[in-house]
């Protein structure tokens, strides 16, 4: 099959994360693969090094190409930015910041923004010009930083369009430009975009149309009495926070008054939940024993100007239209002459004909190659699946003209807002605003994410006409 089944849960077009954690997942997902097919050899050939699990490469090249196009064959600076608690802990940053330093006639450093200083009129780190910037925190989270610590270098390095992402993506980097997607108008987006759009409306007591066109007098009071298919998100929340799942919290009343409070929220329809699911096998230490589990898997796909970088795989336990929690999952390309699912299939029985041992050693030796390349986020080591994701080459290839027709879309509803077609969905703050205009987007260098909630031949199946 070339093509997949799912939707899009929700972008990230102002400072998507991700880019490296593939990187390091395929590294240590490979060590295990071959180590398993040692022990019990699975009889499926995939493929963990093409060029599109590793996202930071493209990502990495995008910021040094942008900064030759600046400053020619002149050495110069190209900054990470980020906030000054996670310096130490962010170690996709500190990665990059490292990757960058190796390339000639570049310094590459990761630094707090206050650490930016103007000499000269020129925005410099430490005396150095700096050519080039990715910024790993939103808008919102720049202004709050410069009313503490008056960062005005960062600020101009903004208006000299230094900054990557463009601050001109933030109007448009919010849930409810889904709602744009989904609505009954003379649409100019692609029709496989709109098709993996979920249904969505920004939340509060209106008229609009439903799910299948039917005519809502009342939103709020409908999302009430279909509150089972239904899921409520900030517009601008991110890791889970503030989410509602009808299904999983039984209690609409709360999820409604919660919505309501002030913070503005979208409501959704909740994804099928058989699309997203895959069962994991998963060594489970209470037990002693190998179980397998149905997890939620979260397929971010990471897009710059006219090509893609990569892919990162994630998994969850919370059935929500994003994923939350969880880990990451060794992604492997389909070489063999059979199916996504009897891979798959194949790959679950060869780890469960293994010794507790031989699967205690695979687990440990996840552990100790996350360990050694600090392979943690905020709140400590990341989780690794222990069976890899599964792609046929054709679903690359279906997968780059979705990107394409992404990056496409994108664009259009930043030209849509520019012309004042979304002066009522944008609904963030006038300092906000200032800054976006300051540095117009219009397709130029950027990574952009989209998480999609995807399958490709191995979700779980409807039983007894009931998802599972």
């Amino acid at each position: 099959m070339r093509g997949f089944w799912g939707y899009h849960s929700e972008w990230n077009l102002g400072s998507p994360g991700g880019w490296d954690y593939q990187r390091t997942t395929q590294e240590i997902g490979k060590a295990v693969w071959e180590k398993l097919n040692q022990i019990r050899p699975t009889g499926v050939d995939l493929d963990f090094d093409h060029p599109l699990l590793y996202p930071v490469v493209g990502f990495a090249e995008m910021l040094v190409n942008l900064h030759r196009s600046r400053e020619g064959s002149n050495p110069g600076v190209i900054a990470v930015v980020a906030e000054e608690e996670t310096l130490e802990d962010v170690t996709e940053n500190i990665n990059l910041a490292r990757r960058l330093n190796e390339v000639d006639g570049i310094t590459g450093v990761l630094t707090a923004p206050h650490e930016l200083e103007l000499k000269k009129d020129r925005v410099c780190y430490r005396g150095q010009p700096v050519s080039v910037i990715f910024m790993d925190f939103n808008t919102d989270v720049l202004l709050k930083l410069h009313k503490k610590h008056n960062l005005t270098p960062l600020l101009q390095a903004v208006r000299e369009n230094r900054v990557i992402n463009p601050r001109g993506t933030e109007p448009i980097n919010v849930k409810s430009m889904f709602e744009v997607l989904t609505s009954p108008r003379n649409s100019p987006f692609h029709p496989e975009i709109v098709r993996r759009t979920p249904w969505t409306r920004r939340f509060y007591p209106r008229k609009t149309k439903g799910p299948r066109g039917e005519d809502i007098a009342d939103l709020v009071e409908w999302t009430r009495a279909h509150w089972e298919n239904l899921v409520l998100k900030p517009t601008r929340g991110y890791s889970g926070r503030g989410v509602r799942v009808g299904g999983v919290h039984k209690d609409a009343d709360e999820a409604i008054e919660l919505a309501l409070k002030g913070e503005e929220y979208i409501v959704q329809e909740k994804i099928p939940l058989h699309l997203w699911a895959e069962e994991i096998p998963e060594l489970d230490d209470k037990e002693g024993r190998l179980v397998l589990k149905s997890f939620q898997t979260d397929f971010r796909c990471l897009v710059g100007p006219g090509r893609v970088f990569g892919f990162l795989c994630r998994f969850g336990l919370v059935p929500t239209n994003v994923g939350s929690g969880g880990g990451v999952q060794p992604l492997g390309i389909l070489r063999s002459n059979m199916g996504v699912r009897e891979a798959v299939d194949r790959i679950n029985r060869a780890l469960f004909a293994l010794s507790h041992q031989d699967l205690a050693d695979l687990v440990e030796m996840q552990k100790t190659m996350a360990l050694e390349q600090r392979f943690t986020y905020l709140l400590g080591p990341i989780k690794i699946a222990l069976r890899p994701r599964v792609i046929t080459p054709e679903q690359i290839e279906a997968l780059k003209d979705y990107c394409t027709t992404l990056w496409t879309d994108c664009t259009t509803l930043e030209k849509m807002w520019l012309s004042g077609e979304l002066d009522d969905m944008v609904q963030i703050e006038e300092e906000e605003l200032e800054i976006a205009r300051s540095q117009p987007w219009g397709g130029s260098p950027a990574i952009i994410a989209s998480d999609g909630l995807f399958s490709f031949g191995a979700h779980v199946e409807k039983r007894n006409g009931n998802e599972s």
